[in-house]
């Protein structure tokens, strides 16, 4: 099958800046825009669930996009149901995401709980779509300490881009502006979760266990790209979940992590 034969479906949400916090397009999301381009063109659907009169949308048009679909709908209204409704309708047969929005509740859990409610098979950290033949998909999946892994999905599918997707390219101001935001009617659900819980921002994740010691820039790329090793490691198998747990606060309160 032809890239340009594909129905593509690329979901973006409004991003902020990490330092002045101002709205902004989201960077994942600009770069599954960027895959969705470059595999089917013209022919890319962008959608947003929220407000069809947010500026910082108009980014995602300076792409080079003509129309940009919104699903309208209030801060407190649950995007789910209405992108899940939208997306079998149209005949969607890969959903490109951000593996997590930038504003708002920011779980990450958009795209498992978009493929679970579609009942299609979910790809995380997509770097690249090298092919499609007769409904299957080849692409690379990144994996960490810059690996890849490449991996055959039939469609349809839904793919969170991580970082290692191609980078977006520049927004113009002239096909933002020329670009038409498409607002559509959706029926309204309300949130209950996110409407009861408590904002707050996000903390910096723990420090990584492994601590790199080196003094020259050769042995810290050694270090970086080297396997890790068997060492003084445990391998548990067929053990209760009980006896696994235990194996593992044990080995955070060696290394550090729980005090």
């Amino acid at each position: 099958m032809p890239h340009d034969a594909l129905k593509i479906v690329s979901l973006v949400s409004v991003g902020a800046h990490p330092t002045s916090g101002r709205t902004r397009r989201a960077d994942q999301d600009a770069r599954a825009v960027e895959l969705g381009l470059r595999l089917a063109g013209p022919l890319l659907r962008v959608v947003h669930a929220g407000n069809p009169r947010e500026e910082a949308l108009r980014a995602y048009l300076g792409m080079g996009l003509e129309e940009l679909i919104v699903l309208e709908q209030g801060p407190q209204d649950d995007a789910l149901p209405p992108l899940g409704d939208f997306l079998r309708e149209s005949g969607a047969q890969l959903v490109l995401t951000g593996s997590q929005a930038e504003t708002g509740e920011g779980s990450g859990m958009l795209p498992y709980l978009l493929a679970e409610r579609l009942g299609w098979p979910l790809v995380v950290g997509l770097a690249e779509v090298e092919k499609v033949d007769n409904g299957v998909a080849q692409i690379l999946q990144a994996l960490p300490r810059g690996q890849r892994r490449r991996l055959k999905v039939r469609l349809p599918f839904v793919a969170s881009v991580d970082n290692a997707a191609p980078s977006a390219r520049q927004s113009a101001f002239g096909p933002a502006r020329r670009g038409r935001i498409e607002a559509e009617d959706v029926e309204l659900v309300e949130d209950v979760l996110f409407a009861e819980a408590q904002l707050q921002p996000a903390r910096p994740r723990p420090k990584r266990l492994k601590v790199i010691k080196a003094k020259t820039g050769a042995e810290r790329m050694k270090a970086a790209t080297a396997k890790a090793s068997g060492g003084g490691g445990q391998v548990l198998k067929d053990v209760s979940p009980q006896a696994g747990a235990e194996a593992i606060f044990k080995l955070l309160l060696e290394e550090g992590v729980l005090r």
